[in-house]
């Protein structure tokens, strides 16, 4: 969100000065990990459609302004009980906004799509326009064209405090103060630190991802649709085509299913016993992918109380914006969140509709 951020401001002839802690493109926080699914029919609320439709726009402008595939469209499967929040939410969505959509049996999808094999009365959506963007190519793609709209960004550089004293903010990082008329605030997993006073309550999550290899002599998931995918336990996983060949293997991983922690005291190491549960979990749904994991990652979630985002103004500081909270479903916004952090530094509001990421309905009285 910060390099979409600086980007935005920069095209838009602001003077913007960018802070990171680590280096560019990072694989210790939440935007690595070589995939994020998009999607439209968002089975979360039908509320954040009109956003994803400008996201999809924006996706496209910076895949041919940045001359990098940041995304692909596989189409998408999203499958689970009739009455699971998977198949229902999703539909709903479709529905209600008019998206390009099917509506298949658990037949009917291991008819079109063989390497899938849902539970008998299970239903699924497939989304034509679903994909996956590329988070490290996505970052990267932003902080050039922001450095090229003549951004200066200081990587390595954490920030240890900001201050707003009504005349403008001071950041402190561990090389010295800044000084600046406003201040852009995304800072994803480290957000209980750095807005602790935000209000919100902000839970911060050990997940993990699994690439795993498919049985001997088969390839089930070349060319396969990205999918999300409900069990009778409401138990939800996803996963991706094999978009790095055959021996990177298919990435899955379970969504919300993770530990509690912070940045600092995060198990990077993946174990036996999760990965054994990732691969029985995945053959449910995907029979062929049953060889061994091929690599596995830890990533984290940073997830607000009702899974929606955080995008505002500071309630106590009218210099400062923030963007946070974005609960493990969020890179798909990454360059409508931009466009919306720029829009409310320099006008002060945007047109897009952004009520239900207002930190208030989450703050205590």
């Amino acid at each position: 969100m910060g390099s979409a951020a600086a980007y935005h401001l920069a095209a838009r002839g602001q003077r913007v000065l960018g802070l990171e802690r680590f280096t560019p493109a990072h694989d210790l926080g939440s935007s690595h990990g070589g995939s994020r699914i998009i999607r439209q029919s968002y089975f979360e609320d039908p509320a954040y459609v009109p956003l994803l439709l400008r996201s999809y726009e924006l996706w496209e402008k910076l895949k041919r302004d940045s001359g990098t595939d940041v995304y692909s469209i596989t189409g998408g499967l999203y499958m689970g009980p009739p009455e699971s929040a998977t198949f229902t939410g999703s539909l709903r969505s479709s529905q209600q906004w008019g998206l390009d959509h099917e509506v298949l049996t658990d037949r009917e999808v291991h008819q079109r799509f063989p390497a899938f094999d849902p539970a008998p009365g299970q239903m699924a959506l497939f989304e034509r326009l679903a994909g996956f963007a590329r988070p490290e190519s996505t970052v990267g793609a932003h902080l050039r064209l922001a450095e090229a709209a003549g951004a200066e960004l200081h990587f390595s550089e954490p920030v240890i405090s900001w201050a707003d004293d009504g005349d403008g903010v001071s950041v402190i990082t561990a090389a010295g103060t800044y000084r600046a008329a406003q201040l852009v605030v995304c800072p994803g997993a480290w957000s209980p630190v750095l807005l602790s006073d935000i209000g919100v309550p902000i839970r911060i999550e050990r997940q993990v991802m699994y690439w795993i290899g498919s049985a001997a002599g088969s390839e089930p998931m070349a060319g396969a649709p990205i999918y999300i995918h409900e069990n009778d336990h409401v138990e939800q996983i996803y996963g991706f085509p094999a978009i790095d060949g055959p021996g990177g293997g298919a990435k899955v991983a379970f969504f919300r299913k993770g530990v509690e922690c912070s940045p600092e005291t995060i198990d990077r190491e993946v174990h036996p016993v999760e990965r054994a549960e990732m691969q029985a979990r995945v053959t449910e749904l995907l029979p062929g992918l049953s060889g061994s994991v091929v690599d596995a990652a830890t990533c984290m979630y940073s997830t607000t109380p009702d899974e929606n985002f955080v995008v505002a103004r500071h309630p106590g500081h009218a210099n400062v914006v923030v963007a946070c909270g974005f609960s493990g479903h969020g890179f798909k916004f990454v360059p409508i969140v931009g466009e919306i952090l720029a829009d409310l530094v320099i006008d002060g509001a945007t047109g897009h509709p952004i009520d239900l990421f207002d930190p208030d309905r989450l703050v205590s009285p």
